[in-house]
């Protein structure tokens, strides 16, 4: 217990937990937020439901993601460190955005909050990539064995991000401010980020003698003798290598690999991506969604994260990964429940206990998992490969999800078992089967990796 509590109070987790604020908050402005005021500016499900697909930008930014391991910044990389530049560049450019989209609205131009959404998407997405690397090359690889808690941390901190902020914001909503006012007033949220960037102490790493060892090596296949054969030689080490490293390592099981991330957190996707929606047309006010959704379930998975952790390092990751899975499935079929039984707060408050708890659990193991599989030489592409393929599975199905309650609720036969809701939340529930028969497959495959 001593040794677990000397972990958690190593400096470098708070700075772990306040990078994942940071990384929690922009899911507000595109997320929760965003959603609310469409659904008060009189958007349809489907509609809304479809907005979400800007967070597809999160499963592409493994494209860009070797650039910031090598391109440096004028003057800011030199100052502040690989890291700590791109954070600050990236926090600034966050703080531009959401001011400007509050001096717009869905009802005067749909099409431009769209586009400054998909900008707010774009900025975000590439900062975790920042941040999920920070994570993991601020500890050596000797110190594997704290993943868990690094992703309890990260978990826990995204939580306060987007959930302690994101009540924030819809108290605020509530409370009368319209929301123009609102996404001005929490953009000052991202001021506090950029001081927590100042702060953060740049990690040590022998990224940049292996990927000059790995260009040399290029540059001697491809010649070297001119300046395109130089710059070919950059681009394969820098873009290429990571990759080729990758498959190497897991060869054709890597596809399954990935596959398993694609799939193994859909459902949740599913139900979150239509939950606001769903407490609003139970009856729930803003005020009630803000105080449970937001401020208790951000609350609750702070301290799940930790727990979370706890279970993974004991019973390891797969077995951790296969508990949190079934665990989710689970707590959809609450929300089920719930759909029939109406704008029922103990039901609700329930829910979004048991909720909070599946989804740390879930998120805990999921990131340790994906972070083990990293090389440290190629941490920014590899990790954010993984997260990118898991983002494309949440948002290339979730952004069907208002299509399917819409769908639902035009059969009749939806009404004998709780109406379309109830119907939805259990299909959700079943989304996490093929991806638990791929993990036994993978903890077979490589049971002397994966413990």
């Amino acid at each position: 217990m001593n040794q677990l509590l000397k972990v958690y109070l190593d400096k470098r987790m708070l700075a772990v937990f306040l990078n994942g604020i940071a990384s929690g908050f922009p899911w507000v402005i595109i997320g929760s937020a965003m959603t609310l005021w469409l659904k008060d500016a009189g958007l349809t499900r489907t509609a809304i439901g479809f907005f979400g697909s800007v967070f597809a930008v999160y499963s592409v930014n493994w494209l860009w993601a070797p650039l910031l391991d090598r391109v440096k910044i004028p003057i800011l990389t030199k100052r502040f460190g690989q890291r700590r530049s791109w954070l600050l560049l990236l926090q600034s450019l966050l703080f531009v955005l959401i001011v400007a989209i509050s001096f717009t609205s869905p009802k005067d131009s749909l099409i431009w909050i769209s586009l400054l959404a998909l900008s707010v998407a774009i900025v975000s997405s590439t900062q975790d990539i920042v941040i999920d690397a920070y994570r993991i090359d601020v500890f050596s690889i000797e110190e594997k064995n704290k993943l868990p808690a690094t992703a309890a941390m990260a978990t826990s901190g995204w939580w306060v991000g987007y959930g302690f902020l994101g009540a924030t914001a819809l108290y605020l909503s509530d409370f009368g401010q319209d929301w123009s006012s609102v996404y001005l007033l929490i953009s000052v949220f991202v001021l506090g980020f950029i001081l927590n960037t100042l702060w953060l102490d740049e990690p040590q790493s022998q990224r940049e003698s292996v990927q000059e060892a790995a260009q040399q090596n290029y540059e001697n296949l491809l010649g070297g003798h001119n300046s395109w054969q130089r710059v070919s030689a950059w681009f394969l080490s820098t873009v290429l290598e990571p990759l080729k490293d990758f498959f190497t390592r897991f060869g054709k099981a890597a596809l399954i690999i990935l596959l398993f991330i694609m799939l193994f957190k859909v459902g949740e996707a599913f139900l979150g991506r239509m939950s606001l929606v769903f407490y609003k047309e139970i009856g729930f006010t803003t005020g009630e969604i803000a105080t449970y959704s937001k401020l208790v379930g951000s609350t609750l998975t702070v301290f799940f994260s930790i727990v979370a952790s706890m279970i993974t390092v004991h019973y390891g990751l797969v077995k951790g990964l296969m508990i949190s899975g079934v665990a989710m499935a689970a707590t959809n079929l609450i929300f089920s429940y719930m759909a029939i039984t109406g704008a029922d707060t103990t039901v609700f408050a329930f829910a979004i206990l048991a909720d909070n708890f599946t989804a740390a659990f879930s998120t805990v193991a999921f990131v340790a998992f994906i972070s083990h599989l990293t090389n440290r030489a190629y941490t920014a592409t590899q990790y954010a490969l993984m997260a990118s393929v898991g983002n494309f599975g949440r948002t290339l199905f979730a952004g069907g999800s208002g299509w399917m309650v819409d769908s639902l609720q035009a059969q009749n036969w939806v009404a004998s078992f709780g109406g379309e809701w109830a119907v939805f939340f259990a299909i959700t529930a079943l989304m996490v089967i093929p991806s638990l028969i791929m993990l036994v497959w993978i903890s077979r495959k490589f049971k002397d990796i994966f413990i």
